[in-house]
């Protein structure tokens, strides 16, 4: 991926051009020390004078007010305001004419940002005070004050924080009076450019120490970039938050949200003092020292699935090649591509007015259809349907390009949502919440509606990263989620009405990936490439998981490598400089879950033990209990050495009734309530209560013996024995309140329990006779 530039041969300012702003994705003021402001169309490439300011007018910085505020189309796109030096700001319409002048410091005003919604303007100035002013320009506070200049302030994502410079410090500033302010060093030397992220919630800032970095909202430092030969001047985000763009003097720099650098471009500029990237994300304009406003798009952007490698060659124009006969087709558009994904077999690419759907068996005929609303943002694919993002909301299509459903919940921001907090299967689309990262929306993906009674997943952490799981059928559907502390968790998507199992399958994970084709997960599990093959065995058997998973040592890889992609046995993955790396994985786990969700036990056998390795055989062990395929499962556990669990399968093998297996299975998972409601829906009193005396729920057992009038006098039975082995004295009040009224005789009680058994044997026995003769009518 790389910048292409334009310059024109001759400026059109003639002196230093000091801010720029886009109106479209196609016209661009700027604004110069020459007194003017100029409109600059790139469809017709004309240029033209808006307003001549007055001779002692020099501007400083220009912002657009924004066009959408959340969903809702804002009829004031007409207006920007500009600070200048004489300490004031202006509000100014589209045909150049200041509807209003507010004087706002002492010395010049050298920032002014609207927030996203477009309901406050901030300012910082030369005198060291940040002001809030008010859309129509009233004050409504001062936000802070300090002896040295702002020389720039940004808005946090949901406009209730400010990030601005205090000489070498950054400080991040919440508009409630009470809140914590946090500030620390960030630089060597004087701060000059900061920027922050609505999508991803990371800041960027620059300085006169040559260098540019790259901070979490915590105020971490994640990258630091080589130093450079000549001050930062200008950073901007591109809107969709993967990348940003750093100026400096005859310096133009591409980098990715990680802080690596894609592309470095070398014009003749002089210094680039300000950057603004369109709305849609594809083009950039910077303003320059010596009168010229440099233009510049992407270009080069590569997607890879399996054997095809799609480039953006041209802002209209993709190339497509595929590696095995190296066939090249050339995919031309009408409109310039705006977003564009590849996966499952299709490529989906969003232009400013239409989307196309590829499919890698036909280059062709693309299936072309019109978009509604603005620009898209994220385009997410799944086997069956791809979902698209734009400011309004979220749509997911088909690939025949029929619209299938539009998710909302309350609150909801589209313009801020993210690849880390979205996922999307078959039949299920997960959203993370972004006012209460806690909380996880599940909807059903054909219809749009919330699962079960609409209420959502809540973690007790921040969720950072979701995924959705991309294979079976959606009663198996899990997710996997990564908290602020870095632990991983699986749960299930349909937990009907109960409180969901969430199960703790990993630590120190910092990114995730499923399998296109399989359910199996990997990550980057403190510095080590971690592979679960079956992640999904906690809920059988969570004692087998360390036994399913393949690790990696990380030393193959460099400083904080990230999975960008987990396609058939290979993994993507890409380093902390930018680097793109591949690594494998083994092809027998992907084999093995295709012949469980078939029921070959008898292929699944033969390929562990030609395989030989004991991970495979703890997944098939935990596959087979779930599918409670016992005599394959006791072969499993055999072969890894879990000798009690064999005799335990023995054991359910031998239960007299179907119930007892069902309910002695679920006991194997650690379900003890529903195995108890199996027990107690088939009318075996006795039975459920004897498994909560093996378990030692004492309480349990007794209330159920007393609430059915039987068996009072076994479980007071057990209870004694228990507590003599131990030498202890009976002093649970309920316990002492019935054995003073029930006798204690072990012969009357096995004698009960005999025929207990042999009850259950005979209607076990009348129940398959009676299906035998339904089978033979």
């Amino acid at each position: 991926m790389r910048l292409k530039t334009s310059l024109l041969k001759e400026p059109k300012h003639k002196e230093l051009v000091s801010c720029v702003g886009w109106t479209s994705a196609d016209e661009l003021y700027s604004c110069s020390e020459d007194h003017q402001i100029l409109k600059w169309n790139l469809l017709t490439s004309e240029t033209s004078l808006v307003a001549k300011l007055p001779d002692d007018f020099y501007p400083v910085d220009l912002h657009w007010f924004p066009k959408t505020a959340g969903s809702k189309k804002q009829t004031q796109a007409e207006i920007f305001v500009i600070t200048s030096t004489d300490g004031k700001f202006h509000l100014v319409s589209k045909i150049g004419r200041i509807e209003k002048s507010v004087d706002a410091h002492n010395g010049a005003v050298l920032s002014g940002r609207w927030n996203y919604d477009g309901s406050a303007l901030i300012t910082a100035g030369e005198d060291g005070h940040i002001k809030i002013w008010s859309k129509s320009g009233m004050l409504r506070s001062t936000l802070a004050s300090q002896g040295s200049p702002v020389y720039s302030v940004a808005w946090g994502p949901d406009s209730d924080r400010i990030l601005y410079t205090s000489g070498r410090q950054l400080v991040i500033k919440p508009l409630q009076p009470s809140a914590k302010v946090i500030q620390w060093k960030a630089h060597d030397v004087v701060i000059l450019k900061v920027d922050w992220n609505s999508v991803n919630d990371l800041i960027i800032s620059g300085g006169e120490d040559c260098r540019y970095k790259v901070w979490d909202s915590f105020g971490r430092l994640l990258h630091t970039s080589s130093p450079h030969d000549y001050p930062v001047t200008s950073l901007s985000w591109a809107p969709d938050g993967e990348l940003f763009a750093m100026g400096s003097f005859n310096t133009l720099r591409l980098c990715d949200k990680t802080g690596w650098s894609y592309a470095l471009e070398k014009p003749n500029t002089g210094s680039v003092f300000s950057l603004a990237w369109s709305a849609d994300g594809t083009q950039l304009a910077g303003s320059c020292g010596n009168g010229h406003v440099i233009f510049a798009h992407i270009v080069e952007q590569h997607w890879e699935w399996k054997n095809f490698v799609i480039t953006l060659i041209k802002r209209r124009t993709m190339q497509v090649l595929n590696v095995v006969n190296e066939a090249v087709d050339v995919l031309e558009f009408r409109d310039r591509v705006i977003k564009a994904s590849l996966a499952f077999g299709h490529l989906v690419v969003a232009t400013s007015l239409q989307c196309y759907v590829y499919n890698s068996k036909n280059w062709n005929t693309p299936l072309i259809f019109e978009l509604k609303e603005g620009t898209v943002s994220l385009i997410v694919q799944a086997e069956k349907h791809f979902l698209l993002v734009d400011g309004a909301g979220l749509y997911i299509f088909s690939y025949e390009g029929r619209p299938i459903s539009s998710p909302k919940y309350p609150g909801m921001r589209a313009d801020i949502l993210n690849s880390q907090g979205i996922s999307l299967s078959n039949d299920t689309i997960a959203l993370r919440d972004k006012s209460d990262e806690k909380v996880i929306f599940l909807f059903d993906a054909l219809t749009g509606k919330a699962f079960g009674d609409g209420k959502p997943l809540t973690h007790k952490m921040e969720v950072v990263n979701i995924a959705l799981d991309q294979c079976g059928p959606l009663k198996e559907r899990k997710i996997a989620f990564i908290d602020k502390n870095r632990d991983l968790y699986l749960t299930s998507v349909q937990y009907a009405g109960r409180e969901p199992k969430i199960c703790k399958i990993g630590s120190m994970v910092h990114c995730m990936a499923w399998n296109d084709s399989a359910n199996i997960l990997c990550g980057i599990q403190d510095n080590q490439f971690t592979v679960w093959y079956y992640p999904s065995v906690v809920f059988v058997d969570k004692e087998l998981l360390p036994h399913t998973l393949y690790v990696k040592e990380g030393s193959e890889f460099a400083r904080a490598p990230h999975i960008i992609s987990y396609v058939g046995t290979k993994v993507t993955l890409r380093q902390g400089d930018g680097s793109l790396v591949y690594t494998t994985v083994p092809p027998y786990p992907a084999i093995l879950h295709d012949y469980s969700s078939s029921t070959r036990w008898e292929d699944a056998l033969h390929l562990c033990r030609f395989a030989k390795d004991q991970s495979l055989w703890a997944c098939l062990a935990g596959m087979t209990m779930a599918s409670k395929e016992l005599t394959t499962a006791e072969t499993a556990y055999a072969a890894i050495g879990e000798l009690p669990r064999v005799q335990y399968i023995n054991f359910i093998k031998e239960q007299p009734s179907k119930e007892s297996s069902l309910a002695h299975m679920l006991l194997f998972s650690g379900q003890v309530q529903e195995a108890e409601a199996v027990l107690l829906q088939a009318g075996l009193i006795y039975q459920a209560i004897q498994v909560n005396i093996d378990l030692f729920n004492w309480e349990r057992a007794l209330e159920l013996a007393v609430k059915h009038k039987t068996h009072v006098d076994t479980v007071l039975a057990f209870r004694e024995r228990f507590l003599h082995k131990f030498g202890r004295k009976e002093t649970n009040k309920r316990f002492l309140q019935y054995a003073e009224g029930v006798e204690v005789d072990w012969e009357k009680i096995q004698g009960k329990i005999e025929m207990e058994l042999s009850k259950e044997r005979e209607k076990a026995a009348n129940a398959s006779v009676r299906g035998s003769m339904a089978s033979r009518r």
